[in-house]
């Protein structure tokens, strides 16, 4: 940690630039030049919590959706067409539309048509995440969103959100029933950075050790525009992402970096040499927003008032590329897109 927070501090141009090709050396001799694709398959944007950045926030009049397993099966064959293997599910916080059980016959109905299925729900016991891998999980990302105690209690006012150190102990839960992967991440933008990151970092640094049976990766996303236009209190600069992704690498030469569709499509090119492994492509953040099958009255949380707009989504994203024109552009940039990386199969190895 204290050669992570040297690496946080204040930096030249000479000296970023040297972190940067360290950065890069050593993400080519662990990972080669792969990149990992994913995408998000949103089941509902219902959500009884009040999270003030957050466009699912309980308090926003927007277009409530919650698909059934039949229609998350045609967004999942939609995404399986596009060329996706690893599927993330997605979905806001509530009882009564995303229980357990609704979770576990998603994963069940989708389970034969892609072999990595990730989630980011509302938290779990350790017997609801056993529950999860049963049906055909095998990772979860849940986001801390900020670390800071004081500003958590602030951004969440409402809700079972509220518990922060409940929210914190996922991972460690997760891995005890057995999950294969496990993502963890900040909400840059509400605290501020560098001691976000040197949070985070340490929150990394302690699952490797206590959750080391699974692999971790880490998300660094930002606050993007949103229902409700939060403003975000500590903006995060282009240059200090750069300065973060690089800091992370040197620190954890093995964990995975994630970077979305919340960044643009000409600085997540120019983000992949310094650290990133995995990439969402083609994504959208609304239920049914990938077939259209989120139009009319489909949906099981109730039809939407005349009042409501007719988007649902969770975020704006930033780079709309096309998955197979994101491919390509990976391999001109001289790097291999991974649509497969994990089968289920291999459960079963002895």
């Amino acid at each position: 940690m204290r050669k992570f927070q040297h690496w946080l501090e204040p930096k030249t141009p000479a000296e970023l630039e040297q972190m940067a090709q360290e950065a890069r050396r050593l993400t080519q001799a662990h990972f080669g030049k792969t990149v990992r694709l994913y995408a998000p398959l949103y089941l509902s944007n219902e959500c009884v919590n009040v999270c003030q950045y957050c466009g699912f926030s309980r308090e926003h009049t927007i277009r409530r959706l919650t698909l059934t397993s039949e229609q998350v099966e045609t967004e999942a064959r939609h995404l399986v067409k596009e060329g996706f293997r690893s599927i993330l599910l997605v979905a806001g916080e509530h009882p009564k539309w995303i229980s357990e059980n609704y979770l576990a016959e998603c994963l069940a109905r989708i389970r034969p048509l892609a072999p990595s299925l990730a989630l980011e729900v509302g938290p779990m016991d350790t017997d609801g995440y056993r529950m999860m891998v049963k049906a055909g999980a095998e990772a979860l990302t849940i986001y801390q969103e900020t670390y800071n105690t004081k500003r958590y209690a602030e951004l969440h006012p409402a809700g079972p959100k509220k518990d922060f150190d409940w929210r914190l102990e996922c991972p460690e839960r997760a891995a005890e029933a057995g999950m294969r992967r496990i993502g963890v991440g900040a909400l840059f933008g509400l605290s501020d950075w560098r001691e976000e990151a040197l949070a985070l970092a340490a929150h990394t640094e302690y699952l490797l050790k206590t959750c080391w049976r699974t692999f971790l990766t880490v998300s660094l996303p930002r606050i993007r525009p949103a229902a409700g236009d939060f403003t975000p209190p500590h903006p995060i600069s282009n240059r200090e992402m750069v300065h973060l992704i690089c800091a992370l690498r040197l620190a954890f030469p093995q964990i995975g970096i994630v970077l979305s569709t919340r960044e643009s499509a000409q600085f997540r090119d120019a983000l992949l040499p310094l650290g990133i492994t995995h990439m969402s492509a083609g994504s959208n953040t609304e239920p049914g927003g990938y077939t259209g099958i989120n139009s009319g009255e489909q949906t099981t949380g109730g039809a939407p008032e005349k009042n409501q707009p007719e988007t649902g989504e969770q975020f704006h994203i930033a780079d709309e590329r096309p998955a197979a024109a994101f491919a390509e552009q990976l391999k001109k940039l001289g790097y291999d897109p991974v649509w497969k990386d994990w089968d289920q199969g291999l459960n079963a190895m002895p």
